[in-house]
């Protein structure tokens, strides 16, 4: 065989090795999120909520997940320059970017807890100028609704600090999704000695898709729609691994 031969057998080759290899779904995930929505170790992505959505999603697309870790700050320029095709469970009204967005995951509920040390908040009107435990980078569109100037917020880097903050009197107030709240009160040593919860509002999470990415919207609302109908989404966010 000739010396052209032999490029063109392993152009061939290459080429069939490629095509065999499924496609790739893209996934990112905010890299300071915490269990039960995310559990990173030295940068990976091995349990939680968004590695069941993003290994869900992808089986029903045919492709191979791939999870892409960055800051809670850096999600939306990355993801509207296609350094991903999805980010899940987020909202369009917590994100400022441009992106397409998909049909419904699962719904889930923001609450705000307060310690019992603390007088009982019976509206949220009532927290008016007192400050609010919340992550760093992340709206709070309903609060802003609700409280205006009044929304004072005392942030922190992710849920696990706030909840540290609650518990050791620096912070009287946190806002909090109730799966989050369940999931730590269950699994704390000791658990947090909170009023009951006051809810603020119930969202339907839904993925941004990057319109540079190489997933279309029609896929995705395709692979949610299938996971929905076999049940591999049901109760997701409540049921975490």
């Amino acid at each position: 065989m000739t010396m052209r031969g032999h490029f063109l057998l392993m152009a061939c080759l290459l080429g069939a090795a490629a095509a065999a290899r499924p496609a790739e779904l893209v996934v990112m995930v905010d890299s300071t999120a915490n269990m039960p929505m995310a559990l990173v170790d030295n940068g990976r992505l091995v349990d939680g909520v968004h590695k069941e959505i993003g290994e869900t999603l992808a089986r029903h697309m045919g492709r191979q997940v791939r999870f892409v870790m960055l800051p809670r700050k850096r999600l939306e320029a990355a993801l509207q320059n296609g350094e991903a095709d999805i980010l899940c469970a987020y909202m369009p009204e917590w994100m400022t970017g441009d992106y397409l967005w998909s049909r419904t995951v699962f719904t889930t509920e923001e609450v705000l807890i307060t310690a019992r040390s603390a007088p009982r908040l019976h509206a949220v009107a009532e927290l008016s100028g007192k400050p609010v435990g919340t992550i760093l980078g992340y709206l709070h569109p309903e609060m802003d609704a609700l409280l205006g100037k009044g929304f004072v917020r005392d942030n922190a880097p992710n849920m696990e600090s706030n909840m540290e903050k609650l518990a050791h009197g620096r912070v009287q107030h946190i806002l909090i999704t109730q799966v989050v709240l369940d999931y730590y009160q269950r699994i704390r040593r000791q658990p947090l000695a909170i009023h009951p919860p006051l809810s603020v509002a119930t969202f339907t999470t839904r993925c941004a898709v990057s319109r540079k990415g190489r997933v279309g919207l029609e896929e995705v609302d395709r692979a949610i729609g299938l996971a929905t109908r076999d049940g591999s989404l049901a109760n997701l966010p409540a049921h975490p691994r």
